[in-house]
């Protein structure tokens, strides 16, 4: 991905990465000038997202130390992927990013 389609998307990217709503606010803003970089990184936060509220509605209410530790691991993919945002990489999130590129290829 060329630099400019990075900087140009930069910071749409980095506000979905900022709670569910800033995913909304994020993708409304891509709607209009799709970029690729942050259509991307909005489908990873969408992926992530979608498990957060899977995490926090089935899989807490059948076990509480479950659903801390797929917290934590969902903390560690949400900081991988906010570094790849500052740092302007495409990377996917480790294991599930390449599944969120392919389901939600027609969000953003």
């Amino acid at each position: 991905m060329d630099s400019k389609t990075v900087e140009e998307g930069k910071t749409i990217a980095i506000i979905s990465y900022i709670t569910l709503i800033g995913t909304i606010v994020a993708f409304i803003m891509n709607n209009d000038k799709k970029n690729a970089f942050a259509s991307f990184h909005i489908r990873q936060m969408v992926g992530l997202g979608l498990l957060a509220l899977v995490n926090s509605f089935v899989i807490a209410n059948i076990s509480a130390m479950v659903s801390l530790v797929v917290s934590v691991v969902l903390l560690v993919l949400w900081i991988i992927g906010f570094i790849g945002v500052v740092q302007g990489e495409t990377k996917t999130v480790p294991v599930l990013g390449e599944s969120f590129q392919n389901w939600f290829k027609g969000i953003a």
